[in-house]
């Protein structure tokens, strides 16, 4: 039964947000023969290709935010929460393990390393710093809002922080980061990152840290997180960087009640 629930909770999360990756790497096919004539047109059919093709990509993160907030007062799926736990935790106690703590930034460092390495994704390394702290900026004040409001109880019974989770929300906004920082070079960068957010996530249910019902709002938050900041980040770079070269970054964070700033350097290799 134990393995039954491990392989569901797997298709379902890991399932859904291949899904949401699918959609985001769909394109539109267009013609290179247009003519001058129809130019305006094509341009017009393409920006309302896009802003469709921006909406399909948020129904499965939406979705699975809709879940979270039904589950908080549906009796059927609060029971489904209960009987998890108790397959994973109350009839199979064991001791927690941490390496969630460090999974989820995972997928957000592997762009780091794969560049370092040479594998160079969408954006260079003041771009892409940005767009992970914005994401990680809209992530954390929507995760601790809702916390805040919320305040479901954990299922170890240790503070009322439960909904939504955390761990989930960052590991997949590092997931969706590594998916659109190299989904034009290869799916699978996007996979394994994923891959890597799913198992954070089911780790916070073995730890017995947090219910189903917190993992999917998580989820889904972390991945519009990302979106939008790929999103709203052009504007903000057009208004306050101009194109000018910036090797050192710093900005505000909050995170797990606790406040502080990012500060990163790039050395220039001469």
């Amino acid at each position: 039964m134990h393995r039954k629930i491990i392989i569901l909770f797997s298709t379902l999360l890991f399932g859904a947000s291949l899904c949401a990756q699918v959609a985001d790497s769909i394109g539109t096919k267009s013609s290179t023969a247009a003519e001058k004539p129809f130019a305006s047109l094509k341009t017009s059919i393409e920006k309302m290709n896009e802003k469709a093709k921006r909406i399909k990509s948020l129904l499965i993160p939406a979705g699975m935010i809709t879940y979270g907030f039904i589950a908080l007062e549906n009796d059927g799926l609060k029971n489904l929460d209960n009987r998890i736990k108790e397959e994973i935790w109350t009839e199979h106690p064991h001791r927690q393990i941490t390496i969630d703590n460090y999974l989820q930034y995972a997928p957000a460092a592997a762009v780091y390393g794969l560049n370092a390495m040479g594998i160079k994704g969408k954006n260079n390394f003041r771009d892409r710093t940005m767009i992970y702290l914005l994401s990680n900026a809209v992530m954390g004040i929507t995760v601790q809002s809702l916390k805040a409001i919320t305040r479901i109880q954990r299922p170890d019974g240790f503070g009322t922080n439960a909904f939504p989770s955390g761990h989930t929300a960052t590991a997949f906004v590092a997931a969706e980061f590594l998916h659109q920082e190299y989904k034009d070079i290869s799916p699978w960068y996007g996979i394994a990152g994923y891959a890597m957010a799913t198992t954070t996530a089911y780790l916070r249910m073995y730890n017995n840290k947090h219910w189903f019902r917190d993992l999917a709002p998580g989820a889904g938050i972390g991945i519009i997180s990302t979106k939008l900041a790929y999103w709203i980040y052009p504007s903000v770079k057009r208004k306050f960087f101009k194109n000018k070269p910036m090797n050192t970054i710093a900005m505000p964070f909050y995170q797990n009640k606790t406040i502080g700033f990012t500060l990163i350097h790039s050395f220039a290799v001469k």
